[in-house]
């Protein structure tokens, strides 16, 4: 027989419900795999695989207001390790960084007493991992110290800031989203405030100018309905002076963020529309409006892997909308003979919520991971998890493709895969102007959907009545569950199990609000309910019986309820056999719990009940001891003959008989007899008698004159403590005939409950402003709980669930199972029983964490990989920790997966976005450069290899990365971009700008033409004629070269950088202009130019230059400057920087992945680096 265990230890937890509604943006996922979500001053976090909560953090005092989990952007070692921290504000302008993990808070930072507007984890983590920008009220923005609660620094601005956005593409850049425009700060570093106050632009609708309103050709019919419409909500951003029609707008305005997809976009989110902005040229490419009968936006999270948004609607629908960009040729003159519109088409959509006066949507958040599963909080408590899921179909229209590959590698033929990894999986590239589609054996046609995975649900809104199930004994051990009733007040009975937290039964009981739960054994209960009271001041009361196992309910008082005084309480015996039932203005009834019958219905005449209790003593034991003698005799007496039985005397016979009648037929239970005493108005203490259907009244008690109106009574053992509405408590010591009365000037004593445990004497009071626990045998206070004191709630009802623990219910509608101290309900998450197995590296020791991420990568000591863990010698692991990727074993264990798919999948698993980052870079380089290398063209290291021999799955690099990409593509996707923003002018400053950037890119036939369009009252008419002059007759010869050089070049010397740049690359001089670029600290801008125009060779010597700026000290990006490196194929030095920063693990996978795929040849110096991917695990 198997042993049967019962964990009778339960962790302090919450029970959460509704969600107030200055919680409504509290709610982050992270890159841990967690989300986060504010429940009034708690913040509980989910695992949403498996739709768990497995922790709740409470320290805050107020309504929590945004919580963020800290970035995971930096190397992970024993030194900087995987932890669970974050960042918490509140409502009173307190922000708390925590460890998840022990429940315990590493600072908390006070500043102000507003509510914190916003705040984020900066993302780049190369100086430091701890930074943490938040917005206090009105006009603040301050930079602390995460880990120490230091603040760095402080900056006010003129207008109110209501939230802000870190560019994904530039660490010092930042826009702020104000009352009255946008803030672009463009100086933002954690060393220092930003100098200036920023550059201030307005949201304002466009006059168009007859100079640039082009006419629509005749051959196009004239927009339409939603055509119209979209022209209409058209707006640019500008630097004038705001009109009142500018402010409007701004109001209106929802959300700011930037685009993480491509470099220099932004999104603005209006409740009808979604515009995007392109920065370069501040004015909108793109807009999402929706009909007229469409139902308007709450929210809408941009995703990086993919240009795609999703839309989170008022009706609780998610919607995905992903791009796609109508091609014209990159060679045509002009632009406008080809529809030019970014447009967002609507892939996928969930299913929308019922929405009421009390339920609304909230907020939604996306896994940052892999961007295919979203959270939508619910104003009713609820969390619903959607997973998108593609399937292969033909779509029609506007086909969309899934790359085959798995891991940024092509799919074996045999090879396992797991299907909708990511975002970038799921679907392919969106293809620029000019560039050959992959062919159809690396893609194929699919759709997508929302499924719902997972549903957290919340408690009902209060009030509630709790009662916990009958306590742990050494008889029920074998089948006991920790089970608590709670009644709410829309007639249902929730069960919860209070060992995994989790929802057991939910049963709809009743009517109307239940108002008190009595267990009459581990599986059934009674609760009652009482109705609105009529005219007459009569209710309906409903009295259940409730069978949890079937889950059977019936009227335990048949018939009887309708148009009656309302039950006040009702008590069950401590033997389960009897029940008494208090009414308002009736006499109490007596039931035998066990047949259901009515045992008595007290006179007209009887007291007015105020408090009643059952006492604990019976006696079951000397009645079960007689029945056994009884038997033992009976049995002898029937084996002794005729002439014995004559002998024995009538009166041991009549002793068997009366035995045997007490046993109720025998096979019945005995009627024990117990008593329970009460008190009536005047504070009198009547003792009553019930045995079988006798009812004997006792003993009565005169009042204590120190003492008001008693409102409750307990008793346990020889105790009897009474409570009374003026707040005293007198304990009864019943064996040595004492009493002593303790004042608690707390006011009315609502509830007392005596813990559950043989000897156990402590006693758990409510009052109306909160609870205390006493111990009778000292007779003194224990802990206490106060409203504004310790907490910000009231408390609703009370009740031990442990004999060391209690469980509280409370007016903001929580349940919290506390320790008998009453502080905090946060607890150690590695402590916690949970019922699903959860995947998170996070909750382990650094050590443990680390191991089991080098186990999941290279196993140098097998032939073939293993799951076996316990193959790793490390006391912190098991068998456990590794169970939850049943799902993906196949994967892991297929010979098939090679290196860089590994290290990509375990990243990702890990939700490391550093090793996610730099093997996506180092994955794509390394096939590219293999097949090149393979296909016998020469590609030095420093060059990317050509066009022609990109064969990778996925062809280039996705447009994400910016300046990481092929410079092919990248020079197509910038033409693109400024054809779309040559469409998109709708002024003169546009049209500079596009002009501009067309001479950079060598478009200069376009630029000359845009140039001519200047009207002639323009002030730089005259300079664009001569420019267009310039430009058209530029000759290669040695002299106009030399004079143009030294123009550009003195221009550049007297600030006038790019327009010197422009005169450079006129006459192909962008290596000096790119030069100069960087001279001038213009990095960013002298890399694209690099990409866009300068051939191999010299691309790759600005791009180096770059690199090592970007490792020098004041910079101090070397994770950067790695990539960059990778782009260039310089893989002996990625693999040294590597390793001179400490970075063993990646720089040892790394040199195993080169000698694999040919791009490194086996010497000395590749040994060195990769000598400790021969050990079992690193851990440096």
């Amino acid at each position: 027989m198997i042993p049967y265990s019962v964990n009778i230890k339960l962790a302090a937890r919450t029970l959460t419900g509704t969600l107030n509604l200055q919680n409504k943006t509290a709610v982050d996922w992270g890159w841990q795999g967690l989300i986060a979500q504010g429940c009034h001053s708690s913040i509980l976090i989910i695992d949403p695989k498996t739709s768990q909560t497995i922790q709740v953090l409470e320290r805050h005092k107020a309504n929590v207001v945004k919580v963020k989990w800290s970035r995971e952007n930096y190397h992970h070692s024993l030194s900087s390790p995987y932890s669970l921290r974050l960042a918490s504000a509140d409502s009173a302008g307190k922000i708390i960084v925590w460890d998840v993990v022990s429940g315990t808070a590493h600072c908390e930072i006070q500043e102000h007493s507003k509510p914190i507007q916003d705040m984020d984890w900066l993302w780049t983590q190369d100086a430091s991992r701890d930074l943490l920008l938040a917005i206090h009220p009105p006009n603040y923005i301050v930079l602390w110290n995460g880990d120490t609660g230091t603040k760095l620094w402080k900056k006010s601005y003129a207008e109110n800031i209501l939230s802000f956005s870190f560019d994904p593409f530039d660490p010092s850049n930042l826009a702020l989203l104000t009352s009255e425009g946008i803030v672009f700060i463009s100086d933002f570093s954690h060393s220092k405030p930003p100098g200036s106050g920023g550059k201030k632009v307005y949201i304002a609708s466009p006059h168009a100018s007859p100079a640039h309103t082009k006419p629509v050709p005749a051959a196009l019919p004239a927009p339409t309905g939603a055509k119209k419409a979209l022209n209409k909500v058209k707006v640019l951003i500008t630097n004038e002076k705001p009109t009142a029609e500018a402010v409007t707008l701004n109001a209106d305005c929802l959300q700011l963020s930037y685009l993480p997809s491509k470099r220099n976009h932004m999104l603005l989110l209006y409740p009808r529309e979604i515009l995007i902005l392109d920065l370069e040229v501040s004015q909108t490419v793109g807009v999402v409006a929706i009909e007229r009968s469409g139902v308007p936006f709450i929210q809408v999270i941009p995703c990086a892997q993919r240009d795609a948004l999703f839309c989170l609607h008022e009706n609780g629908c998610i919607t995905l909308r992903v791009s796609w960009q109508s091609c014209a040729d990159s060679g045509q003159l002009n632009p406008e003979q080809s529809v030019q519109e970014l447009v967002y088409d609507l892939r996928s959509q969930c299913d929308a919520i019922r929405v009421t006066k009390t339920v609304r949507p909230y907020r939604m958040v996306i896994c940052p991971v892999n961007e295919n599963n979203a959270a939508l909080t619910v104003s009713d408590g609820r969390v619903m998890l959607w997973e998108l899921k593609a399937h292969v179909s033909n779509s029609g229209l506007s086909p969309l493709y899934a790359p085959v590959a798995f891991c940024g590698s092509p799919l074996g033929q045999n090879q396992k895969k797991i299907q909708d990894l990511s975002l970038n999986t799921m679907i392919g590239q969106s293809l620029v102007s000019g560039a050959d589609p992959p062919p159809p054996s690396l893609q194929q046609e699919v759709q997508l959907k929302f499924l719902l995975t997972g549903l957290l649900s919340g408690l009902p809104l209060p009030p509630f009545a709790l009662r916990m199930c009958p306590p742990l004994t050494t008889k029920n051990i074998n089948h006991y569950q920790p089970l608590l009733a709670v009644g709410t007040s829309n007639g249902s009975v929730l069960v919860y199990n209070l060992t995994s937290g989790l929802l057991h039964k939910d049963l709809s009981v009743h009517s109307c609000e239940v108002k008190g739960i009595e267990w009459v054994s581990l599986t059934s209960f009674l609760s009652f309910a009482t109705s609105t009271p009529n005219n007459a001041g009569l209710v309906r009361n409903e009295l259940q019986h409730v069978d949890l196992p079937t889950g059977r309910c019936f009227a335990f008082r048949g018939e009887q309820g309708n148009d009656e005084p309302a039950i006040e309480m009702m008590k069950v015996s401590h033997l389960k056999q009897y029940l008494v039932v208090v009414f308002r203005d009736k006499p109490l009834e007596l039931w035998d719990v066990r047949t259901g019958t009515l045992l008595r219905e007290m006179a007209k005449n009887f007291p007015t009940v105020t408090a009643l209790e059952w006492s604990p003593s019976h006696n079951l034991k000397s009645l079960k001891k007689k029945q056994l003698l009884a038997r033992e005799a009976m049995a002898r007496y029937t084996t002794l003959s005729d002439t014995e039985q004559s002998s024995v005397e009538s009166s041991v016979i009549s002793l068997l008989q009366d035995a045997e009648s007490k046993s109720e037929g025998g096979g019945q239970a005995i009627s024990a007899r117990e008593h329970f005493v009460f008190t009536d108005t005047d504070g009198q203490v009547y003792h009553i008698t019930v045995e079988g259907n006798t009812v004997k009244d006792g003993a009565r008690i005169p009042p204590d004159g120190s003492m008001g109106s008693i409102a409750c009574i307990a008793w346990k053992g020889d105790t009897l403590v009474l409570g009374d509405v003026d707040g005293n408590l007198n304990f009864w010591d019943l064996k040595a005939r004492l009493s002593r009365g303790i004042p608690t000037h707390r006011g009315w004593v609502k509830k007392i409950r005596f813990a559950p445990g043989k000897g156990n004497q402590k006693l758990l009071v409510m009052y109306t402003d909160g609870a205390e626990v006493w111990d009778t045998k000292e007779v003194n206070m224990v802990s206490s709980l106060r409203i504004g004191r310790n907490v910000n709630y009231r408390i609703l009802d009370i009740d031990w669930c442990t004999s060391d623990k209690v469980v509280l219910a409370s007016e903001d509608g929580c349940i919290r199972v506390l320790e008998m101290a009453m502080k905090s309900a946060s607890y150690r998450m590695d402590e916690q029983d949970l019922t699903d197995p959860v995947w998170c590296p996070y909750l382990l020791l650094p050590r443990a964490a680390l191991t089991l991420k080098a186990f999941l990568l290279l196993q140098p000591w097998s032939g073939t990989f293993t799951m076996d863990i316990t193959q790793v010698y490390v006391s912190a692991l098991n068998g456990s920790h590794i169970n939850p990727l049943d799902d993906m074993k196949s994967v892991l264990l297929d010979p098939e997966l090679n290196l860089l798919q590994r290290c990509l999948l375990v990243s990702r698993l890990f939700g490391d976005e550093s090793d996610l980052q730099f093997w996506t870079v180092a994955a794509h380089y390394l096939q590219s450069f293999a097949q090149a290398r393979h296909l016998s063209v020469p590609v030095p290291e420093g060059q990317t290899p050509a066009e022609g021999t990109q064969a990778t799955p996925q062809g280039h690099l996705d447009i994400y990365h910016d300046t990481l990409c092929e410079s092919f593509y990248f020079q197509r996707f910038q033409l693109e971009r400024v054809h779309l923003q040559e469409v998109k002018r709708s002024s003169y400053e546009h049209t500079k700008k596009c002009a501009d950037q067309l001479l950079l890119l060598g478009q200069t036939d376009r630029a000359v033409q845009l140039l001519l369009e200047t009207s002639a009252d323009n002030p730089s008419y005259y300079c664009d004629s001569l420019k267009a002059c310039l430009v058209t007759t530029i000759t290669s010869s040695g002299p106009s070269q030399s004079t143009i050089k030294l123009v550009a070049t003195n221009m550049i010397a007297n600030g006038k950088l790019a327009e010197g740049v422009q005169l450079l690359c006129l006459i192909d001089k962008a290596a000096d202009a790119c030069r100069y670029l960087q001279t001038y600290g213009e990095w960013n801008r002298a890399a694209w130019l690099a990409k866009v125009r300068l051939n191999p060779a010299e691309s790759s010597d600005v791009l180096k230059r770059w690199a090592e700026h970007l490792c020098s000290p004041q910079v101090n990006q070397k994770s950067k400057a790695i990539l960059v490196l990778l782009s260039l194929g310089c893989f002996h030095k990625v693999g040294e920087m590597l390793q001179s920063m400490r970075y063993f693990d990646r720089a040892a996978l790394f040199i195993e992945a080169c000698l694999k795929y040919g791009v490194m040849e086996a010497n000395d110096s590749t040994n060195i680096l990769s000598k400790s991917r021969h050990h079992t695990v690193w851990l440096c």
